[in-house]
């Protein structure tokens, strides 16, 4: 039979199990992930994904036809003040006067057709581009890419926007066309422009953003060194793609503290 003080700390050790047992509330989920969005900008810039362009949003979680994604500015210089959201016809809630990114249509449209992402990574990388301008496919020979499954998709953007587009999806057709590419998969190339990689998580997202790069980078190597080139089969790809998401966290904190340390400075 147990003591009173030990029936009273047992009480107290139950109680504070039942209040961190509680799931947070939409309200705090959203202003985690609006957290992460800001840091996402950060690592993605410091791992070379983004530049002085390029753009990462985050689904609302407290109202699903929302996301979350900076003002115009490059990504390594974003901060929590430049954080919008927009409906997913692309209005802002709030502008205050804040620039829009010209290809926030990219986002909108992507979460309107996949209920499943939560995160949205549009890059300019150049390791993509030559898998988006010649018919050599952008594939898995990377176990870190096994969620590019087999081949990529190319969007061309002439098939909806004519011969005559800037090459920017500027409006919700342009960006519906691109959902629609991408179909439920990770990763599509966009022609001779860059990419669109998706997640469940803005830390999911993250991750496959900077190995879709490491993997184009080491696919055009072996392709250079001549011969044969073994890619992932389907089987291999989808079983490491979920072992490695379940990861996402140990990928994260490192970035995180990298992309810290540059910011900070000596």
């Amino acid at each position: 039979m147990l003591r009173p003080v030990a029936r009273g700390c047992l009480g107290i050790a139950l109680a504070m199990f039942a209040l961190t047992a509680q799931a947070i509330t939409p309200e705090q989920e959203d202003a985690e992930r609006i957290g992460d969005l800001v840091i996402a900008n950060h690592i993605l810039a410091d791992q070379g994904v983004l530049d002085g362009f390029g753009h990462i949003s985050v689904r609302s979680a407290k109202n699903p036809s929302h996301y979350f994604i900076a003002r115009s500015l490059a990504p390594a210089l974003v901060t929590i003040d430049d954080i919008m959201e927009y409906d997913l016809d692309d209005h802002a809630i709030d502008a205050r006067g804040r620039h829009s990114y010209i290809e926030r249509f990219i986002h909108s449209e992507i979460y309107k057709a996949r209920p499943d992402v939560q995160a949205t990574i549009h890059s300019h990388s150049p390791d993509v581009i030559p898998f988006s301008v010649s018919d050599v496919p952008l594939r898995p020979v990377s176990h870190m890419a096994g969620f590019l499954l087999d081949r990529t998709p190319v969007f061309e953007i002439r098939s909806t926007g004519g011969d005559g587009t800037d090459m920017l999806v500027r409006d919700g057709a342009l960006g519906a066309a691109l959902a629609k590419v991408l179909g439920g998969g990770t990763v599509a190339l966009m022609r001779g422009h860059g990419d669109v990689v998706v997640g469940t998580s803005i830390r999911t997202a993250t991750m496959h953003a900077i190995y879709t790069n490491l993997d184009a980078r080491l696919q055009a190597q072996a392709i250079a060194l001549g011969g044969h080139v073994t890619y992932l089969n389907q089987v291999e790809a989808a079983s490491i793609s979920r072992v490695l998401d379940d990861q996402a966290d140990r990928a994260w904190e490192l970035w995180r503290a990298q992309a810290s340390r540059i910011r900070q400075g000596p």
